[in-house]
């Protein structure tokens, strides 16, 4: 064989043409990798519909679970931000609470309009999450630490700024209808929709497409694949790092707008847990926790996982540890498939 020979068969190996069929799946799955997440989902309803029967697949079962996991796809949106970076925020849930606080206090305890509240509560949530990025890219501190803290910060400001008050859901109704805008019902095909329904899947599309096809996305990718390399290419990596924060943030505090339309009421009380509900539809999604790699999309499909599994069990009439076993079993697999998609050579 000449060294010609030899060269374009090395070549076509690299290439696929002597890849085995597990390495051809790694391969597209390190390409794709909200793949897993996807094909998980379609498995998860397919199973759950032999086992219930026709009526998971009416429109109500899908209704509830889009409703079910319209908040936490909307804050895993904005914690799939921080991750694809080589972050992650533990603060996200208390930013969401606090600015919907925000929003309710100040139109019922300062007289402001609705509209001028909700502002002010979607600008203390950038503010926050710009904070966050500034402790992160400037100071260099961990993002852990510093996310663990604001968290801290940020709950205790909230139960002590509302004096653990909640603004009942019909006071809200009576006098400041815009804070429910979305709990509103839109009919599509047949079927009712709330809007924060449809403002989380049009947030999802929105951001996938800005990851994707803008700069802004190509940096956010490049600083959590390799900060140093990124800033040697040009990116502005301090300022790509604090953008993703303060972005995530107001994310978060139109979580917190959406919530009260979910809820009814402005409770200091709810969203104990949205952090670490967040994380899982990342994780499931296939987002790497090392960063610079995963879908947003994959997020919306690891939210829906735990949506569709959460219905499931509970139309099955199973107790509801079984739910979260279930979703620590689909975790632990999650990471343990990231690590292996890592191992393709590209």
């Amino acid at each position: 064989m000449t060294s010609t020979e030899k060269s374009v068969s090395a070549d076509s190996f690299r290439h696929g043409g002597g890849r085995s069929m597990l390495d051809r799946v790694q391969h597209a799955l390190h390409t794709n990798p909200s793949l897993v997440p996807l094909l998980v989902l379609v498995v998860s309803v397919l199973v759950f519909g032999i086992l219930i029967g026709p009526r998971f697949f009416s429109p109500l079962a899908l209704t509830l679970i889009l409703q079910q996991v319209a908040i936490v796809g909307i804050v895993g949106a904005a914690q799939s931000l921080v991750i694809i970076t080589a972050g992650i925020d533990l603060s996200v849930g208390a930013i969401m609470v606090l600015s919907s606080v925000i929003m309710g206090q100040f139109t019922f305890r300062y007289g402001l309009p609705p509209g001028l509240s909700i502002l002010c509560g979607l600008s203390a949530g950038a503010l926050f999450g710009a904070i966050n990025g500034l402790l992160v890219s400037i100071m260099r501190l961990p993002p852990f630490i510093v996310t663990l803290g604001m968290w801290q910060i940020l709950m205790a400001a909230n139960f002590l700024y509302s004096r653990n008050e909640t603004i009942r859901a019909q006071d809200i109704a009576a006098e400041a209808p815009l804070l429910h805008l979305f709990a509103a019902k839109q009919n599509i095909a047949g079927t009712d929709f709330t809007l924060g329904t449809i403002f989380m899947l049009a947030l999802v599309l929105f951001l996938a497409f800005v990851l994707r096809h803008t700069a802004w996305g190509r940096h956010v990718y490049a600083v959590g694949d390799d900060p140093g390399a990124a800033e040697l290419s040009g990116v502005n990596v301090r300022g790509t790092l604090i953008s993703v924060y303060a972005v995530a943030g107001l994310i978060c505090a139109l979580a917190g707008w959406v919530m009260i339309g979910r809820i009814g009421s402005v409770s200091p009380n709810v969203g104990q847990l949205t952090n670490i509900e967040s994380i899982t539809a990342v994780v499931i999604g296939g987002i790497s926790l090392f960063g610079g790699r995963g879908s947003i999309m994959g997020t919306l499909f690891g939210g829906l996982i735990v949506g569709v599994f959460t219905l499931g069990l509970r139309l099955l009439g199973a107790d509801a540890q079984w739910t979260y076993l279930m979703i620590g079993v689909l975790i632990i697999v999650a990471v343990g498939v990231d690590q292996w998609i890592r191992k393709v050579t590209s």
